[in-house]
């Protein structure tokens, strides 16, 4: 019998593929391309320009300003829809296609899906090299898309029309895959994307691929109960895998019928709510003291859907009871197995759920450690509360003082984007968070620039919730494009600048290291031309004006709180700035928990540098092999 066809351009032919793909999870099934970015140049303006104009009523359409925020839109839209569905990112060839690996490399990082389309020199090369085209001599079938393969989770160059129909399955294999997905990149080459072919129509039926939840293996699990049974000082780590999971509801039962404590890194910050007994806040270098000295002392360290990164182990020094165990639950096997680990390869939710069921209620953490925690929590709370009061509202405020005058207005509906600089540490220690996805924190690439194009995806992906971007002034200026895009399509994200002249983080982390600040402040150069003059005459609440948001500034801690009502009743996209304080003489938050490994010059002449160097090496003594 005779295959019924229709006769596509390959571009054409894409688009209308990706209009018919659905997840489902749960019995819920939404679209898994919920609409397409794009900026248009010869690569892929006839090609895929034209199937999306032709198109438009099946596949939504954003048009960007910069291809690395596209993909950083795409992502925040991905993560607020628990990896369940997502946004293609198509570009032309040449530095469009090279400005998508940033926001790859954060996507693959992260776990988080995005489809990227870059178009593609000439396949059959007519004309040879084209505009834009990368020359390689040792191999002609090269081109700058090539950057994309070490960031990407799957990478396929479509060279003919046929090639479409199994790249394009592979690629959403990988997107809807809980352990596989990332980045997914398909090379378009711009004759390709033009040229026609006679499509089989199965190829366009609607398709739903199921986001699997394994169980636990049976051995494992009963290893997983042992573990847990002999346990006296037990501490759940929550990843970002709970989130993604949707494991929220099963750790807090398991925490409820067992008493362990849950500390959170910064993509779990939320597993617990902020008010829950148990939820003891963040670990790691940005964590808070309560999380760190029971990590100090836990024999047993229950990890779920975290990677366990330098910042949450505090560069290998943070686990140091010598007798601790691991036991790790995680949907991949490879970070289950880290440290070491008892592993308990499953999906997050139903290894939680089996893991309470096993347990039956035969294990409860000992009243004295319950105790124990409860009365620090308290204590750091107390802490929280003293960093974010102003008790002179007429003053600047410190950027803890930002954070606190926020954490009176917010309900659990507000979202709170960040990525870089010092506010995550802040945020981490800091911030209670109020409902599960409250807590928006890119920490795996921790990329500057991340939070304003995220905050748009955020908001097309939770319509009607506020959506704050924090961000410094250094984050600012890597890419404030997408606030044309905000004011364009009338998305109302809230974006937050927080002038203090410079790198804070880094300079703090410079002046640490021995290398005393250098370059780090938003400066003139003064006369030792270590950059230590006047601040710059910057004006950036005048360029976010300029760039179409409506602007409030706020001097004083009471201008603050009442330019933040104001804005999070806006229905436009509205920014607030504020220079904050960042006089030594003013109450900042606690410092740094636990330590994290830079490397200091093992030789200098400077006396900041020889001081830094003996304290490193007094630190890195601490660092341990989980064997």
């Amino acid at each position: 019998m005779k295959t019924s066809t229709t006769r596509l351009t390959v571009a054409q032919a894409l688009v209308r593929f990706l209009a018919n793909q659905y997840t489902e999870r749960d019995g819920a099934r939404q679209r898994l391309i919920g609409a397409t970015w794009g900026i248009f140049g010869h690569g892929n303006v006839a090609g895929l320009g034209q199937a999306l104009l032709q198109y438009g009523d099946d596949m939504p359409f954003h048009q960007g300003r910069n291809e690395q925020a596209m993909v950083h839109a795409a992502v925040g839209y991905a993560r607020q829809s628990d990896r369940l569905s997502t946004h293609a990112v198509t570009t032309s060839i040449g530095p469009g296609a090279t400005n998508l690996v940033t926001g790859a490399a954060l996507a693959t990082i992260n776990h988080l899906p995005v489809l990227l389309l870059p178009g593609d020199v000439f396949a059959a090369r007519p004309a040879d090299p084209v505009l834009q085209q990368l020359e390689v001599p040792y191999a002609g079938d090269v081109s700058v898309n090539d950057c994309l393969r070490p960031v990407s989770k799957y990478f396929d160059r479509v060279e003919r029309p046929e090639q479409l129909i199994p790249a394009a399955l592979q690629a959403m294999r990988v997107l809807t895959d809980p352990v596989e997905t990332g980045a997914v990149t398909l090379a378009l080459p711009q004759d390709v994307q033009a040229e026609a072919y006679d499509w089989p129509d199965d190829f366009f039926r609607e398709r739903v691929w199921v986001v699997r939840r394994p169980e636990p293996d049976a051995i494992e699990l009963a290893a997983a109960v042992r573990e847990l049974k002999n346990a006296r000082r037990p501490l759940v780590v929550a990843g970002g895998g709970v989130h993604h999971s949707g494991a929220e509801g099963a750790l807090e039962d398991f925490v409820d019928a067992t008493g362990i404590p849950v500390a959170s890194t910064q993509a779990g910050k939320g597993s617990l709510l902020h008010d829950h007994p148990a939820d003891v806040g963040g670990i790691g270098h940005t964590g808070t003291a309560t999380a760190n000295e029971l990590a100090r002392t836990a024999d047993l360290v229950i990890g779920i859907g975290t990677r366990y990164t330098d910042f949450t182990t505090a560069s290998a020094t943070l686990f140091a009871n010598p007798d601790v165990r691991f036991l790790n639950l995680n949907v991949a096997a490879f970070d289950a197995h880290k440290l070491s680990a008892q592993p308990l390869v499953a999906d997050a939710r139903a290894g939680l759920a089996a893991l309470s069921g096993a347990l039956g209620g035969a294990y409860r953490a000992e009243p004295a450690y319950v105790a124990e925690y409860t009365e620090d929590k308290e204590r750091w709370e107390q802490r929280v509360d003293a960093c974010f009061a102003a008790e002179d509202e007429l003053v600047r405020p410190t950027q803890a003082q930002v954070l606190g005058v926020m954490d009176e207005l917010v309900t659990g509906d507000d979202i709170l984007i960040n990525a870089a600089g010092s506010l995550p540490g802040d945020l981490h220690k800091l911030w209670r968070a109020r409902s599960r996805d409250q807590y928006h924190v890119e920490y795996g690439y921790s990329c500057m620039g991340y939070e304003i194009p995220a905050s748009l995806g955020v908001a097309l992906a939770a319509p009607g919730r506020p959506v704050w971007a924090l961000v410094g002034d250094g984050t600012y200026l890597m890419l404030p494009t997408e606030i044309v895009t905000a004011v364009q399509e009338g998305i109302p994200v809230k974006v937050v600048i927080l002038q203090n002249h410079g790198y804070a983080s880094i300079g703090g982390l410079s002046a640490s290291v021995g290398a005393e600040g250098f370059a780090t402040q938003y400066r003139f150069a003064g006369e030792q031309g270590a950059y230590a003059g006047a601040p710059l005459p910057v004006d950036l609440a005048a360029n976010a004006a300029s760039l179409g948001m409506t602007v409030h500034r706020a001097k004083t801690v009471r201008d603050l709180r009442e330019a933040l009502a104001v804005a999070r009743a806006a229905t436009r996209p509205t920014c607030v700035y504020v220079e904050t304080e960042t006089a030594d003489t003013v109450s900042g938050p606690p410092p740094a928990q636990a330590w994290w490994d830079v490397p200091v010059a093992e030789t200098a002449e400077r006396s900041a540098a020889v001081k830094a160097r003996e304290e490193y090496d007094r630190r890195a003594a601490g660092r341990r092999r989980h064997l």
